[in-house]
């Protein structure tokens, strides 16, 4: 890796990842699957860590994964360690670095790969895609674990985003189930202001600003995006009509709609909890969340879901592809345990547990074990998902707090046009800087 890359990376703010890329670089080749500090399949005593993230995988996955490596593997164990999301990036940046402090396998959020695969952070797969599941996973996300046409991460899991809401309280108040958008922001604001079961502190609909990809979908589903590729260059697109018009009506959200657009970190992992407490009646979420809402609101028919609506009645609206993937670490200390961990991460019975959860699994061939009303939307609402922009540098652009500050900045009442102005241009300058 060349100086002027390093020096094109720390003026990105990559200051963990020149460190990274400085570490990894001339002790291993990319196209090389021995990269780690050592460790056999043959070897005993060798512990596997895994990284995932919080609220990803189920309970009983993560005692498959670690129950089935230890009776396959024996003498070697395999440790599961959850991380928060907030602060990922750094944090990877930092220990994926470190020969010391490596985890062998990490998941990671599907549009974060471009930018540890491209400073050698990762190591290619390509040798067990095919075992692993091949043209069996999700396309979309094997194409965004691709870095100069190696595999350097695999599908884990998608999910992509709807309506939830209590059709009893919309009932109560009369209101009909929304159909556009800016059906959907007036219903909002109108139970809001009927809060038919007389709760205190009733809202709406729970929105935060800190649930980036929450506002991006409803984001996307309005017409807006953050930037194209145009000519070879990354092109703004926060600041178009389309993009101020959409971030307008999530800003009449904000203000008049919810209760939470300024909701810390802590409340928006739990969010679930508001609609069990009666205390919104509308909330964007992913299919897992379905399976976190009481079951005595649906066994009462009292709640629905809903692909996110478009801007015109009939339409479904474009949302984030959310899901993670999974990659090995460049610094892997047990490359080859590190690879039968995998083979059981992608066996039926823990791709079917996950499923179970809620989530499109990596292998989509037993997506059909999802459950629950959101399974019935799913195909429509992964259909017309899309992802953010495929390039090393959106690591920097989600992982250093920037869209967080934006939606907050919209969430507090900004004038959205200049507000969205002046992100264009951060996000263009980032966007467009080499590697």
């Amino acid at each position: 890796m060349s100086h002027s890359t390093l020096a094109k990376m720390a003026a990105m703010g990559l200051a963990g990842a020149c460190a990274l890329a400085l570490s990894s670089c001339g002790s291993t080749p990319q196209g090389s699957t021995d990269s780690g500090a050592g460790g056999s399949a043959a070897a005993t005593g060798q512990n596997v860590r895994v990284w995932f993230m919080e609220g990803s995988i189920p309970d009983d996955a993560v005692k498959y994964l670690e129950d089935t490596f230890a009776a396959n593997n024996p003498g070697n164990t395999l440790t599961v360690e959850i991380q928060p999301w907030d602060g990922i990036v750094n944090k990877l940046q930092t220990s994926l670095a470190s020969d010391a402090e490596s985890p062998d396998l990490v998941e990671t959020g599907n549009t974060q790969t471009a930018l540890f695969a491209s400073v050698g952070a990762f190591a290619p797969l390509d040798d067990h895609y095919e075992s692993l599941g091949g043209s069996k996973l999700i396309p979309s996300f094997v194409e965004a674990g691709t870095w100069e046409n190696h595999k350097y991460a695999l599908p884990l899991y998608a999910g992509a985003r709807g309506v939830y809401y209590r059709k009893d309280m919309l009932e109560k108040a009369g209101i009909a189930v929304p159909t556009t958008l800016d059906e959907l922001a007036q219903a909002a604001i109108d139970v809001g202001k009927a809060n038919p079961d007389n709760v205190d502190g009733f809202s709406g609909m729970y929105l935060a600003a800190v649930d980036i990809h929450g506002v991006e979908s409803l984001m996307f589903a309005g017409g807006g995006d953050y930037a194209k590729m145009e000519n070879g260059k990354w092109t703004s697109l926060i600041d178009n009509d389309a993009s101020v018009a959409s971030l307008t009506r999530i800003q009449k959200i904000f203000k008049e709609g919810t209760a939470y657009a300024l909701a810390d970190q802590a409340s928006q992992k739990s969010f679930e909890k508001f609609f069990n407490e009666n205390k919104v009646a509308f909330m964007v979420g992913t299919g897992n969340v379905g399976e976190k809402i009481d079951k005595a609101l649906w066994e009462a028919d009292a709640v629905g879901v809903m692909p996110i609506p478009g801007t015109s009645a009939g339409t479904v609206g474009q949302t984030f592809a959310g899901g993670s993937s999974i990659s090995m670490a460049a610094k892997a200390h047990n490359p080859e345990l590190a690879a039968k961990a995998l083979e059981i991460i992608y066996s039926k019975d823990f791709q079917e547990s996950v499923a179970k959860a809620g989530w499109t699994p990596g292998n989509f061939t037993y997506a059909s074990a999802q459950t629950g009303a959101f399974s019935e939307i799913a195909p429509t609402v992964v259909a017309n998902s899309k992802l953010t922009p495929n390039t090393p540098q959106w690591g920097s652009v989600a992982g250093d707090g920037g869209l967080r500050d934006f939606f907050m900045a919209i969430a507090q009442g900004s004038d959205v046009r200049t507000t969205a102005g002046d992100f264009s241009k951060k996000l263009t300058e980032a966007l467009n800087a080499e590697q």
